[in-house]
């Protein structure tokens, strides 16, 4: 189709993004009772006693990204004898005022996770909620979950504790100017400087989160890196797709939060409570990664083995870092989705087959996900001596209901996207590209372009193309509206 000469392209977006919304059964707005809630809510939760453990004259920090303003964790480090590193994670008490069952927590449930489109974003809970009052902001008194965990010279988690407490955030901070500084590629940011010794504390970190990484490298955990794209405008007007890439920064707060989100399932099973998990089960089509392996030199083994499998990522990279993005986005489809899934006392739970961890419980992030503030509410009563919030099939159902919703959600992000790249190529029908191809099945084949990295469905020239196969398509047909982009292979 031809471009539009109308370049009001976020506003195009947006009402796409709210029309997927409600045909996936997710909410895009607060009911009249959940906002009634909101009004009646003055400010932070304090604490009703003295018995919280007073933490603020820590050097806590939060890094997220430059725009994030739903901040759930901060991180802090300290040095012990011989090597080893304390690291405690705290993590917003969200449920201090979002209450179970309450209108605000049903709107929660429904949804299950904040939804970030490429026009909007549809928070699980209200801004002055996740943004402000249950948001762990810089120099604000805030009630927290704590991991604390005594890290190893060799990055295993010797020691571990949960418990609440009382902080205060000394400085926000941002992946990507953090990554450059921890490089030796960009000056200090200036939060850093501001606080003192918050620089010696963020390198301890780094050290401990390296070492961590290390340990779960050689147990399996897969270096993947995705290719999710965030579009970038110009006033009204998209105008490029761009990805974040791994950095230093990142790695701290994934390995932590990996971290933190087992000494929570670990906590719950020592406890005697259940726990909801997040799992990986054996990758979906191992036989295809095989084959993708065989394709680039390298032997995996008949069976599922993610040590293997880690082997091939880490020469894949340094074979090829440029494609490297689009080989992870291949395992990533051929491995399988997760899903969450409810473990009781005394059951056995499916692992994290990409992570490499046995226990995963996901509790790092109550603001924008529902999941994480469920496993809070588990917590805080085996923490307190309560009894189990969630009867047993209850909580299996929430697991079921959370998977299912999360995929929506997921859906709808990939529709605007899809949407937003549309717009994007609108004006490109004819052009050529190299791909590769990112899904095959009877539903269709799909590739992905490199620059802009864009993904569409193949409509010609399908026999005999799989994942990972690599081709050189032309692009023939844009729908914006129900984010289409087609392409057929040529040469």
């Amino acid at each position: 189709m031809a471009a539009r000469e109308d370049k009001q392209h976020r506003a195009v977006l947006r009402r796409i993004a709210r029309q997927a919304m409600i045909e996936r059964d997710l909410l895009p707005d607060f009911s009249p009772e959940a906002l009634a809630e909101l009004d009646r809510i003055s400010g932070p939760a304090q604490p009703a006693d003295e018995s919280k453990r007073d933490l603020r004259n820590l050097l806590w920090c939060s890094i997220d990204n430059d725009t994030s303003r739903d901040l759930d964790q901060l991180t802090v480090a300290e040095a012990l004898p011989e090597g080893a590193t304390r690291v405690l994670v705290a993590i917003a008490d969200v449920d201090a005022l979002v209450k179970k069952d309450s209108p605000l927590d049903e709107h929660a449930r429904q949804n299950t996770t904040s939804v970030y489109t490429a026009a909007e974003m549809f928070p699980m809970l209200p801004e002055r909620l996740s943004t402000d009052f249950t948001s762990l902001n810089r120099e604000s008194d805030r009630l927290v979950m704590v991991a604390e965990m005594i890290v190893g010279p060799d990055g295993s988690i010797e020691e571990a504790d949960v418990y609440d407490a009382i902080v205060r955030n000394r400085a926000k901070l941002a992946y990507n100017s953090v990554a450059a500084w921890l490089d030796g590629e960009g000056p200090m940011p200036e939060p850093i400087g501001a606080v003192e010794g918050l620089d010696e504390n963020l390198r301890l970190q780094d050290r401990a989160a390296q070492k961590m990484k290390a340990l779960r490298r050689s147990h399996g955990a897969l270096g993947l890196e995705s290719l999710e794209t965030r579009p970038v405008f110009d006033g009204d007007e998209i105008k490029d797709l761009k990805h974040d890439d791994r950095n230093r920064a990142r790695d701290i707060i994934e390995d932590f939060m990996i971290a933190a989100n087992g000494v929570a399932a670990r906590y719950l099973g020592a406890q005697r409570f259940p726990s909801l998990r997040r799992v990986v089960r054996t990758p979906r089509r191992w036989e295809r990664i095989v084959e993708v392996a065989s394709e680039r030199g390298f032997k995996l083994p008949h069976d599922p083995d993610s040590r293997a499998l880690e082997e091939f990522l880490t020469l894949a990279k340094a074979d090829d870092p440029l494609r490297f993005p689009d080989l992870s986005l291949v395992v990533i489809k051929l491995l399988g989705p997760g899903e969450y899934v409810a473990t009781l006392p005394g059951e056995a739970a499916p692992g994290h087959f990409g992570l490499a961890v046995g226990d995963y419980a996901h509790s790092t992030a109550p603001n924008r996900r529902f999941p994480d503030l469920i496993s809070q509410r588990l917590l805080k009563a085996a923490t307190a001596g309560d009894s189990v919030p969630y009867a047993d099939d209850g909580l299996r159902e929430l697991a079921h209901h959370c998977t299912a919703q999360e995929n929506a959600a997921k859906k709808v992000e990939r529709q605007v996207a899809k949407s937003a790249a549309a717009l994007l190529l609108e004006s490109r029908i004819g052009e050529r590209f190299d791909a590769v191809v990112t899904g095959a099945s009877y539903k269709g084949t799909w590739v992905r372009i490199f620059h802009p990295p864009v993904e569409g469905k193949l409509v010609s020239g399908v026999a005999g193309m799989d994942v990972g196969h690599k081709l050189h398509v032309q692009l023939v047909h844009t729908d914006v509206e129900r984010g289409f982009i087609d392409f057929k292979r040529v040469g």
